[in-house]
């Protein structure tokens, strides 16, 4: 194991200028990636596309006889200019409806969209409502007080097979309307997201799963592939990012300078290839076929992956497709990447310690903070380079996995500890202790599909059950005692 890095071999590694491109923004190093811009995380260059329906009947009583409905359309509107959250949204179809045949009308462009939020203005839209529901997409309905006594149907509704695809917001929170829409987001980030895997195992039988249920896209890259991209990187540009990196760090332990700079020129390429591809996540065979006696990357991949994540793509390491899926998901739920783990339990503090060495250090998504991270080799190995960062204590998490087509397996808690230091010189480098919700024996006796699961900031169990039920997917709280 090699001695901390001091500053004088920083400067020596860093010299010619790179130095001061430090302060230039965390991934401005860019002479090398076509970078198309993100229009929101883990899509690029597509909007979502909602279809807004006003819907409000001209003989309803409530919430008053002299309603006017383009007063009401333009105070909805202003208070959609001031959820940001929406920037990434196209309202493909804005409409007022205020019978059935309107629909009718409009049904054949309800077909091109991501889901219909629908915004219930006024009593007498019962059948307004049913005929929404046959367009078969997914369909939020917005529902203040005073709106109308339909909300009295609305369960029913929910339970007929018209109504499966459909959820109610019944409230005064305008805030929720951003609620609403993120898996409609969710739902378009699968459909347009492109995973590279980078392997010589065979998936195409579970690419094609995923492309015929969500359309997504999968696809093989070789070793030599990924070899031409690194060796297209130019000794400036890597330079520049081993003293971003460098830089960042609270230290730098184990790896020597040269891994740190051969790691972060491989985070250059990966975002090269993914640009080269369009595609928007990169998983690779890490701990199999890409690294035994024979077949090896330039260098250890975890900077790349914590790299990618930071920027709203997604670095899924070990070749981890259905890792990769949920990391899709969870992104578009909340903008914020996932965090693969091998977990460990301990009853006496009713907690699960999810632990792995490949870390975002922006937990919070590309605008948001920076963890605190360090340098370190890969633990089991004992060499390569990833960042071991410290997560926020206090902070609710949701961890899940997409297993097959069908089923969400979740739990929720929070981070009551973040294990660092010698004591804790076991497992991987980066953990997190969640206290859970729910009963500890009942999660580990319901544990089953394998160890990884991703982790992301926030509860956003509501958010994930819409998205379920929207896409005919089981969600099974794995906590839950049975």
């Amino acid at each position: 194991m090699s001695e901390p890095i001091n500053r004088r071999e920083f400067l020596e590694l860093t010299a010619g200028g790179a130095l001061g491109l430090a302060g230039a923004g965390l991934f401005a190093s860019s002479a090398r990636a076509a970078g198309t811009k993100l229009v929101s995380p883990g899509c690029r260059g597509s909007k979502v596309k909602v279809a807004r329906i006003y819907m409000g009947s001209t003989r309803g009583l409530w919430p008053k006889p002299t309603l006017n409905f383009q007063e009401e359309v333009a105070a909805y509107g202003q208070q959609f200019a001031r959820l940001e959250e929406l920037a990434d949204v196209d309202f493909t179809v804005d409409s007022l409806v205020t019978s059935p045949a309107e629909v009718q009308q409009i049904k054949g462009k309800l077909q091109d969209v991501d889901g219909i939020l629908v915004i219930h203005l006024r009593m007498g839209t019962g059948g307004i409502l049913q005929e929404i529901a046959t367009a078969g997409k997914p369909t939020a309905v917005f529902a203040v007080p005073y709106s109308g006594h339909e909300w009295t149907s609305f369960g029913s509704l929910q339970r007929q097979p018209a109504g499966a695809k459909m959820e109610f917001f019944l409230t005064s929170d305008y805030g929720q309307l951003a609620t609403a829409i993120r898996p409609f987001r969710a739902i378009h980030h699968l459909r347009e997201a492109k995973i590279l895997n980078v392997t010589t195992r065979d998936f195409q039988g579970y690419a094609d799963q995923m492309k015929a249920k969500f359309g997504t896209e999968m696809k093989q890259i070789d070793l030599d592939t990924v070899v031409r991209a690194y060796n297209a990187i130019s000794e400036e540009d890597a330079k520049a990012e081993t003293a971003r990196w460098i830089k960042g760090a609270e230290a730098v332990l184990e790896p020597s300078p040269q891994d740190i700079h051969k790691s972060c020129r491989l985070a250059l390429a990966f975002e090269n290839m993914l640009a080269e591809e369009n595609a928007t996540v990169l998983t690779v065979d890490c701990y199999g076929t890409m690294w035994n006696k024979t077949i090896k990357l330039p260098a250890y991949p975890c900077i790349g992956f914590s790299r990618l994540n930071d920027m709203g793509l997604g670095g899924i390491c070990e070749s981890d497709l259905r890792c990769a899926m949920t990391h899709i998901i969870l992104q578009g739920l909340t903008g914020k990447p996932g965090f693969v783990s091998d977990p460990t339990v301990d009853e006496s503090t009713a907690s699960i310690i999810l632990a792995h060495c490949m870390s975002a250090r922006k937990m919070d998504g590309p605008n948001g903070p920076m963890c605190p991270y360090k340098i370190r080799t890969v633990h089991e190995r004992q060499e390569g380079v990833t960042p071991q960062s410290q997560m926020r204590k206090g902070q609710k998490v949701t961890q899940a996995i997409l297993i097959g087509t069908d089923q969400m397996l979740y739990f929720t808690g929070e981070i009551i500890d973040t294990p660092v230091g010698v004591e804790f010189d076991r497992g991987c480098r980066t953990k997190i202790t969640v206290k859970v919700d729910g009963d500890i024996t009942a999660l580990w006796k319901n544990w089953s599909s394998g160890l990884h699961r991703q982790t992301v900031y926030g509860n956003v169990a509501k958010e994930l059950g819409q998205l379920c039920r929207y896409m005919d997917i089981k969600m099974v709280d794995e906590a839950a005692k049975v």
